[in-house]
């Protein structure tokens, strides 16, 4: 009987263990054995020599099994570092900013960036040569029907020079005034081929210091064969006072503030709905003006509005683009043909945008940015998110210089940098100095006053 037991309890324990060998070496063969080599690169999208879209910025590389990403920094497009990245299975995605139109990209990721799951590093160096495609088509034809001649003929004047030269602007001193192109003259013996004026104090004109009626500065711009571009910082009466804003309150430390409700007056009928027309049809009588003159305008109203700082982007998106659509609908009820219209991203704000069917031209403005590739990145992504738009440095100040800008591939319709109102000859200007404007104009990229056709 205990031989039987002996017998039957060996024979238990060898049959474990062969159960036990069996087992380990059908995991080795299923499982850790088959995972003793790096990940295979299976596919990519796009494959290896084929084409990305242009707007697409994502590249997927499917493996044979899970991967994770050990080391980003190991992991480049054109040399460059890639900034981010995803996994989601056996499928790795790789976010990648700065892909331009019809250029060609090797993706290379590094001997021991990537590990498999479970698995070895990646053993050699990985690439994926790939092209991107052509930019969608800008669109021809303006947004305000039955544009002006003139102002058809600056629009295609601007779509004839986007990404090939651009166009240099400057910007009034507040008034209806050219005192920055003035200097930019004496400093450098040309114009700019812009200059920008501000309705910002349709309130008081006319009176002895501001006249907006009195259209002969734009005149003269324009038959000197300069272009007039108008933007509108929109004053309001700040309650209580006498005075006048366009800041919302809490935006401004107090100065120039206003608590005027923008969702108030896009409602037909209120106080404030009251206000916003009467200053449409007054500012429609300055453009109309200029219209009857054969003078077109690029027209930058309502800029800057996500930022949130100016009462006409202080509530909603909804809200301000229903007042965009109001002042366009508006001036083209009033007969107003002669507008080139610019709309000014503060970018990851398209739910702010009015729509194609209200806008010509995207701008974006600029600050106390110094790294063109920076800027760069900045105007690409603008231009991957509105393709079908031309897009402009709209205002800058204290940025890479306009040939840095232009080398890094930042290839804007124009540029115009903000005024220094204390600023002199002398002084140093604090958004574009004498340093700035000579680069600029050094370049035979940069459109000086002195270049421009007779666009009549």
């Amino acid at each position: 009987m205990k031989k039987n037991l002996f017998s039957t309890k060996l024979f238990l324990i060898i049959s474990f263990a062969l159960l036990s060998f069996s087992c380990k070496d059908d995991d080795e063969v299923t499982g850790t054995q088959r995972y003793k080599e790096p990940p295979v690169l299976l596919s990519s999208i796009p494959a290896t020599g084929g084409t990305v879209s242009f707007t697409d910025n994502t590249i997927r590389l499917i493996f044979d099994r899970e991967v994770t990403v050990v080391n980003l920094g190991m992991v480049s497009i054109n040399n460059a570092i890639i900034s981010g990245s995803s996994v989601s299975g056996d499928t790795l995605t790789f976010t990648l900013d700065g892909l331009d139109e019809k250029t060609p990209y090797t993706l290379t990721i590094t001997k021991g960036a990537i590990k498999g799951v479970p698995g070895l590093l990646n053993q050699e160096d990985i690439t994926l040569s790939f092209n991107t495609g052509e930019a969608p088509a800008l669109t021809k034809t303006l947004a305000m029907p039955n544009a002006s001649a003139q102002a058809n003929n600056v629009f295609n004047f601007l779509l004839e020079n986007y990404r090939n030269k651009i166009i240099s602007g400057s910007m009034a001193k507040v008034n209806w005034n050219t005192d920055e192109a003035d200097r930019v003259y004496r400093w450098t013996g040309k114009y700019p081929a812009i200059n920008t004026f501000d309705f910002v104090h349709l309130y008081a004109s006319p009176t002895n210091w501001i006249d907006y009626s009195n259209t002969t500065v734009a005149e003269n711009w324009w038959n000197n064969k300069g272009l007039i571009s108008i933007m509108w910082h929109w004053n309001v009466l700040i309650e209580g006072t006498s005075n006048f804003g366009f800041y919302y309150t809490g935006k401004n430390n107090g100065e120039g503030e206003t608590s005027f409700d923008i969702t108030k007056a896009v409602q037909d009928g209120t106080d404030e709905n009251k206000i916003i027309k009467a200053d449409l049809d007054k500012v429609a009588t300055h453009l109309l003006a200029l219209q009857a003159k054969g003078i077109p305008v690029i027209w930058r109203p309502l800029h800057e509005a996500a930022g949130g700082w100016f009462w006409w982007g202080a509530k909603d998106a909804n809200s301000y683009k229903a007042l965009w659509i109001l002042m366009f609908e508006t001036f083209k009820a009033k007969g107003i043909n002669n507008l080139i219209w610019v709309w000014t991203t503060e970018t990851n704000d398209n739910s702010w945008y009015p729509g194609d069917a209200y806008v010509d031209i995207i701008g974006r403005d600029i600050y106390n940015k110094k790294d063109a590739a920076a800027i760069y990145k900045e105007y690409l992504s603008i231009r991957k998110t509105y393709p079908n738009k031309m897009v402009t440095l709209s205002e800058c100040g204290n940025v890479a210089n306009i040939s840095q800008q232009w080398s890094a591939n930042a290839k804007w319709s124009w540029y115009m940098p903000w005024y220094d109102y204390n600023a002199t000859d002398e002084s140093e200007h604090s958004h574009a100095t004498k340093v700035f404007w000579t680069d600029a104009f050094a370049s035979d990229k940069v459109i000086t006053r002195d270049q421009m056709p007779s666009l009549k």
